[in-house]
């Protein structure tokens, strides 16, 4: 099992900037990727961006935020970041917290309980 819980959302003007958090707890050895996803009002969720906590840790970004957007890891801590910097009121959602883990023969998502970031004036 693998708990994961956001926090930092809130209110902030355009082109302002936020930091969201991810602390994860639990069996972490099986997860290979990570990821924070958004979901706007009456819409799936999307991806924003993933990073894969193996084999290099490697990154994607939706094109939406690339280069505004930054998803980095602090393995002591367990904690997933995403660095958002020129808000734009289109940003505006529920971002979620996501771990994909396997241990090779069954495979499980994990989400957090989201966290809303409203971009406004």
């Amino acid at each position: 099992q693998v708990q994961l819980v956001e926090s930092g959302g809130g209110l902030v003007q355009p082109g302002g900037s936020l930091r969201l958090s991810c602390a994860a707890s639990g069996v972490m050895s099986g997860v290979y990727a990570m990821g924070w996803y958004r979901q706007f009002p009456g819409k799936q969720r999307e991806v924003v961006a993933l990073m894969r906590v193996i084999h290099g840790g490697s990154t994607n970004y939706a094109d939406s935020v690339k280069g505004r957007f930054t998803i980095s890891r602090d393995n002591a801590k367990k904690t997933l970041y995403l660095d958002m910097d020129s808000l734009k009121p289109e940003d505006s959602a529920v971002y979620y917290c996501n771990a994909e883990w396997s241990d090779g023969l069954s495979h499980t998502v994990y989400w957090g309980q989201g966290t809303q970031v409203t971009v406004s004036s």
